[in-house]
């Protein structure tokens, strides 16, 4: 079960992060039918969603990050909630690159140069945006240099997604480390010492390592003290409903184009790839519904 932790450590001066979500990763790729090289944009992207959805406060509170880039894949867009929630889509899901020259799936080239948007709606009157450029692409560091420029909080963040041979999702997962106003000289050189030796978060994720784990092992002597943890998964909040209010607002024009074909068309969603037929009886009905 996909699931992710809160902790902090060197008594408050670091908080932590770590997840494990292979099974969202792999409902992602199912359902978009990701190459590998998408899987692993999309699940590092989702993985690094999750957690940052999870520093919010409110109930209602929405995170939405975006990358536009020059690569194949196009760009990404993603949302999570405070409770674990994500979902979202490549722009190219079929894209198939050759490994990059460390024999790893190439996300930086996938996704080229470009745009990282995160966004916040937190029920005030207008969303916080902030937006940075891709440093490599291979997100972590570009998620690293968001929270270092646009929140100014030195932060490290670790995300992976290791495939199968059959391209199923073997794990994935990731953790982000944030130091707190007043850190410590102490505590920033020993993580910085401590981050340069580890290993990949993948590599700890096929050990068998859980997130208590893997923070227990990258915060060795910081005394780390776990808060909650939550679950993680792929949810997607579309319904038909949704789909007629969307259709509604399209227009009367639009929709008496629609029935005039007098065929059931299928209006699909991004985010989760469902399929909605709608009726040329039902299309009647909401054009008696819109202006």
């Amino acid at each position: 079960m996909d699931y992710m932790i809160r902790a902090t450590a060197a008594k408050g001066q670091v908080r932590a992060f770590a997840a494990t979500t292979r099974d969202t990763v792999e409902f992602a790729r199912a359902s978009h039918n990701t190459s590998p090289v998408a899987t692993a944009a999309l699940g590092r992207l989702l993985t690094g969603s999750a957690m940052m959805g999870a520093m919010m406060k409110g109930e209602k509170d929405l995170l939405t990050i975006k990358i536009e880039g020059d690569g194949p894949i196009g760009g990404m867009t993603v949302t999570a909630d405070s409770k674990g929630n994500v979902k979202g889509y490549a722009f190219h899901p079929e894209v198939m690159l050759p490994p990059n020259e460390k024999g790893k799936l190439d996300v930086g080239k996938a996704l080229g140069v470009g745009v990282l948007t995160v966004i916040k709606d937190m029920g005030m009157k207008e969303p916080y945006v902030g937006q940075t450029i891709l440093v490599t692409g291979e997100i972590a560091e570009d998620l690293t240099y968001y929270f270092a420029t646009s929140e100014q909080t030195p932060s490290s963040v670790a995300l992976g997604v290791l495939m199968n041979r059959e391209n199923t999702v073997r794990q994935a997962g990731g953790f982000i480390l944030q130091m707190m106003p007043g850190v410590s000289e102490e505590v920033v050189s020993g993580l910085e010492k401590r981050l340069s030796q580890i290993i990949s978060v993948t590599a700890l994720l096929d050990e068998g390592r859980t997130p208590e784990e893997i923070l227990k092992y990258v915060l060795e002597d910081l005394d780390l003290e776990i808060l909650d943890q939550m679950p993680v998964k792929f949810s997607c909040n579309c319904s038909k409903e949704r789909i007629e209010k969307a259709l509604v607002s399209v227009g009367r024009q639009e929709l008496q184009q629609m029935i005039d074909e007098g065929k059931t068309i299928e209006v699909n969603c991004h985010f989760c790839s469902r399929h909605y037929p709608v009726t040329v009886e039902e299309l009647k009905r909401l054009l008696l519904q819109a202006r």
